[in-house]
């Protein structure tokens, strides 16, 4: 903001911010649905413990991104159990960044991976960009098969590995725990494991799946 200039000045000043952010969100693949979902709407009100602490976790997580972005630990992971509002409360973190005009990729991985297979032309352009973006939301990794295929694990191993080596944070989800993730392949697992090391946590417990509440 231009002082001299006053109000109109900041005026402009916040209508550009405005237009980059949407700009962001737009190019974040986040769903609309997806946009609505932010801390207040994560309710911890009679939740169990587990769910509290990690929605301070994740508050803190924010708070702490400029700081640790660079770090070798600067990922954040919520694995385990079904239903319990794993990527609701990641949502929320990338949209937060988003407002902070930090650039989120969300990747959903069943429907990603299909995605890229559907178009293999520019499958190498669409790979670039999950490897450079700022930040990249990975939900719900190795959803659907008992085993993944080679495809799905050579893939998400060159995109988390490029990551990895370049300090580059990731959001991600899972109902793999982290030894399921280790036995799927251990130098992918390892490599989260240690991305988000002081910022992973495994929820247990069917209690937790909001889905079956008043059943």
């Amino acid at each position: 903001m231009i002082r001299s200039e006053g109000r109109e000045a900041w005026k402009i000043c916040e209508c550009l911010k405005i237009k980059r952010i949407q700009q962001m969100i737009k190019s974040s693949q986040i769903t609309e649905q997806f946009q609505k979902m932010n801390f207040d709407t994560y309710s911890i009100e009679n939740a169990d413990k587990q769910i509290k602490s990690v929605k301070l976790a994740a508050i803190d997580y924010v708070q702490r991104f400029y700081a640790i972005e660079n770090e070798r630990s600067n990922s954040f992971a919520l694995v385990g159990q079904v239903g319990s509002g794993k990527t609701h409360l990641s949502c929320a973190i990338a949209n937060e960044l988003l407002k902070k005009e930090i650039q989120v990729i969300y990747f959903p991985f069943v429907e990603g991976l299909n995605n890229l297979k559907s178009d293999f032309d520019a499958i190498e352009n669409k790979i670039d960009q999950l490897k450079k973006s700022r930040v990249l939301f990975i939900d719900d990794l190795f959803k659907g098969r008992e085993k993944p295929t080679a495809f799905q694990i050579e893939t998400i191993f060159s995109i988390i590995n490029y990551r990895y080596l370049n300090h580059l944070p990731m959001l991600i989800t899972s109902e793999k725990d982290f030894e399921g993730l280790l036995d799927i392949d251990e130098a992918l697992g390892s490599r989260i494991y240690e991305m988000t090391r002081g910022n992973r946590f495994v929820l247990k417990g069917q209690e937790l799946n909001h889905r079956l509440k008043n059943r």
